[in-house]
Order: C-alpha cells, then structure tokens, then sequence
C-alpha cells in the first residue's frame, strides 16, 4: 500500500508549498496529493481553499488576484519553519521541484465552488510541457472536470472523489473511464465493501486523510491501493515490519 503526503508534508511544512513537497520527498512518500486553481491573469496556482484568507497573510479570493499579487503574500503564515517567506507555488513550479524525484502526483482540480474556465486543458498542456504527465492521477469532486480531461487525454490517469452522502461505486468509475476512487474516511470505514466492488471492475482506491495507525493497518488489511496522509512519518512502516 503506497502513502501519499495530503498537500505535501503537511504534519512538517506549510501546505500545498515547495517546501512542503521537498520534504515529502526526501521522507520517501510514494506520491503527493495538491490542488490547483487560477488566477485573475489565467495562471495556474497550486492552492486548497478558494481564497487565501487563511494559509496567507493576505486576504480575498483566488480569481480576483494576479499571480503577481499572490506571489508578494507569505504562505508560511505561521512562520514555525525555514524559509520564513514562502510564495504560493504556480504548477510548473511544483512539477519543476517533482520531477527530479520518483513521486506520483495527485492533482486536484478545485472547481466545486469556482469554475475555473479551461483549467483542465491549461494543466494538462504544462504537464506535457514539463514532461511529467505519465505521474499524474488527474481528480476532483466536480466530475464534469474529470471527463473534460479525459476528453483531452483519452490515456490520462483520472480519480472521481467522494465524501459525506455521496457514495460513487467502481462501476461509476469505470462509466466515467477513471481508474480510481478516492474516497474519503469516513465513507471507507462505513462501506469498507467499497474496496472489493471498486477492485472487481479494476477501479482503484486511495482513501484520505488517513493519519493514525490503526486506520492505517485497517487500510492495509481492507487492500486500499494508497492512502493519502497527513503525517508520512515511515515509522508506519516499520511498526508493521514493512520495510
């Protein structure tokens, strides 16, 4: 079962920084998880929420600000690691700090609340630039966005998320053409019979945010594909004789 760090290396960087995904690279993470939106001018940002107010010093939404406005914030806002100053990453950023490592990459298409005009094609032409494309797991809750992408990249790796009352089964997965389900835990320890259906019409899982052993053994034993955590800390690992 591979980890993957949930907006880096969250428990040991600011997240959703460049720091945050070094870190979670040198820890040995299997992959990283990270969520992109754009800016006033059109470029892509690699940010959770959909304003800054509370990962920044700054405050308002990510559509109304210019990437020259994002990058004079600090995204270390709490200033308890090195560098004190952290700037919001743009993707080719992120894909030009990653792609010297073996990570894989989940990106998350944020447009449940925002509908970013041709995010999709935007993202997926910089990964092609940036010669990483074969890494990346594309995946959002708004699964229009991950059809726009597979109209685009018929080959691309997608995931449909679910959490709450929204249960989506394997065979949705496979009707969509994604390859995974990345459910969260809450709908995972309730329906760990999620599993089985999604592994039988060959749809994987990867369940978030898993952060305490006993939920990672659970995980283990049910046959999750990966996990996506906040605290890659490969101590897991070695607890369960693992490496």
């Amino acid at each position: 079962m591979e980890i993957w760090g949930h907006r880096g290396a969250y428990s040991h960087a600011p997240e959703n920084t460049l720091s945050g995904f070094q870190i979670a690279a040198d820890m040995g993470a299997d992959g990283v998880e990270f969520d992109i939106q754009l800016t006033h001018d059109g470029e892509i940002v690699v940010i959770h929420d959909e304003t800054v107010d509370r990962t920044s010093d700054g405050r308002g939404w990510v559509k109304d600000l210019t990437l020259s406005e994002l990058k004079k914030l600090n995204f270390n806002k709490r200033g308890i690691t090195q560098p004190l100053f952290m700037e919001i990453p743009t993707l080719a950023e992120v894909f030009e700090i990653l792609k010297p490592t073996r990570l894989k990459m989940n990106i998350e298409f944020k447009t449940g609340l925002v509908n970013y005009d041709g995010i999709e094609k935007k993202a997926h032409e910089t990964a092609v630039e940036c010669g990483v494309l074969e890494r990346i797991v594309w995946s959002s809750f708004n699964h229009y966005s991950v059809q726009r992408l597979k109209k685009l990249a018929p080959e691309a790796e997608t995931a449909l998320l679910c959490s709450g009352g929204i249960l989506v089964t394997g065979e949705q997965c496979k009707k969509t053409g994604a390859s995974a389900l990345h459910p969260d835990i809450s709908q995972f320890l309730r329906y760990p019979e999620l599993v089985e259906d999604c592994h039988t019409s060959g749809t994987k899982v990867r369940v978030w945010t898993i952060n305490r052993l006993d939920e990672y053994l659970y995980a283990r034993s049910a046959g999750v594909d990966a996990v996506f955590t906040n605290t890659i800390d490969l101590s897991w690992k070695k607890a369960v004789n693992m490496v």
